[in-house]
C-alpha cells in the first residue's frame, strides 16, 4: 500500500495551474511560426 499512498501524495502535490499556464505558453510561441508558415505557403495571402 506503500505505492499507492506515494502515488497519492505524488499526485496531491502536481502544481496543475504551473502546468496549465505552461502549456498556454508553449501554444502561443508557437503559434507565430505557424502563421508566418502558413502566410509563406499561401503567398502572402491570408
Amino acid at each position: 500500500m506503500e505505492i499507492l499512498d506515494s502515488l497519492g501524495s505524488v499526485l496531491g502535490n502536481i502544481n496543475y495551474e504551473l502546468i496549465f499556464q505552461l502549456v498556454c505558453l508553449a501554444l502561443i510561441v508557437l503559434s507565430g511560426p505557424v502563421v508566418i508558415f502558413l502566410l509563406a505557403a499561401r503567398g502572402g495571402d491570408l
